[in-house]
């Protein structure tokens, strides 16, 4: 495999989005190019043009709108998720809703997931089924994650479920599309749809505790987001040490922030919280690494191998 091809598969997949995007309608044209020309890791679609590659697959241009529209499925989810969490920035840039108001960002949210339809046609029912199977579960997953956050009640098995279903379910229709295109092998589909959903549980992990100890410049975003609205791997700690009389907050010893978010991610940091959840994510890494023991060796999978390791040491 040349080391150009994934990125040569990527920026296909960035021509693929703009023009499936486009619209004679102004307003949803140019906030549709707003997002997805802001930049992004692109872990989604990576994991599709991965699984395509390890599985055997030869033409990637039979992959690219696949790939795209999973990115278009996630970048739909980042302009209503921007709008509910109140952000002004996203990738380093002003959000749709602050540029255009709410009204026109959740009409483009709308409109990027009508697209997804468009890309996904040519591919039938059996890759539909799956797609649309992630889509459910994306949106269940962030509306028990809201439920939750509301009642005050999001513990350790409704942290792990809302991640399955909001972010895994996602990285997982990605590479089980992705290898059914390149092979008709059953076990190898599932060994790496069962990595990308390991994957994608360390990815939201990882994410969580970035939004405590991320530097915003960096991220492109506010930190402590998740946190003030009760949401999150740290917000489970939180919550817990809530519960047992143990305010988080106590934790700092040093000058206490006047913030009461702060104050709260102060203690998080000095608790040994933060420690506790990279365990977690570590764990769920060596899933993801496991799941690849009987794919056979490429240099796909020696680049699926070295996402774990990209993901658990990510900054932003």
């Amino acid at each position: 495999m040349s080391p150009d091809i994934i990125q040569e598969g990527l920026t296909a997949i960035d021509e693929h989005l703009l023009v499936a995007a486009n619209s004679e309608v102004a307003v949803l044209h140019d906030a549709s190019e707003h997002i997805l020309t802001s930049g992004g890791k692109r872990i989604r679609p990576q994991m599709a043009l991965l699984a395509y590659l390890a599985a055997g697959g030869q033409n990637l241009e039979e992959v690219v709108p696949i790939a795209a529209a999973i990115e278009m499925v996630h970048t739909a989810t980042l302009v209503h998720d921007d709008i509910n969490d109140h952000s002004l920035t996203r990738r380093g840039k002003a959000t749709v809703h602050s540029v255009w108001g709410r009204t026109f960002a959740l009409l483009t949210g709308d409109y990027l997931f009508t697209k997804v339809y468009e890309l996904m046609a040519p591919y039938g029912p059996e890759y539909n089924v799956v797609m649309a199977t992630a889509c459910s579960r994306l949106v269940e997953g962030e509306t028990l994650q809201a439920a939750a956050a509301k009642a005050g009640t999001v513990d350790s098995e409704t942290y792990k479920k809302i991640i399955s279903l909001k972010t895994a379910s996602l990285f997982e229709a990605a590479a089980r599309m992705g290898a059914q295109l390149a092979a008709d092998d059953a076990d190898l589909v599932e060994n790496l749809a069962n990595y990308a959903y390991n994957l994608g549980l360390t990815f939201q992990i990882v994410d969580d505790i970035l939004d405590i100890v991320g530097d915003p410049e960096e991220m492109g975003k506010p930190v402590g987001t998740d946190l003030m609205q009760g949401r999150g791997v740290l917000a489970v700690q939180n919550n817990q040490k809530s519960h047992d009389g143990d305010g988080a907050a106590v934790a700092v010893a040093e000058a206490v922030p006047q913030d009461p978010i702060e104050r709260m991610m102060a203690g998080l940091r000095a608790s040994g919280a933060v420690e506790i959840a990279r365990l977690q994510a570590e764990k769920m890494g060596q899933r993801a690494r496991r799941a690849l023991e009987d794919v056979p060796s490429s240099a796909a999978r020696t680049e699926l191998l070295d996402l774990v390791d990209l993901v658990l040491s990510r900054q932003k």
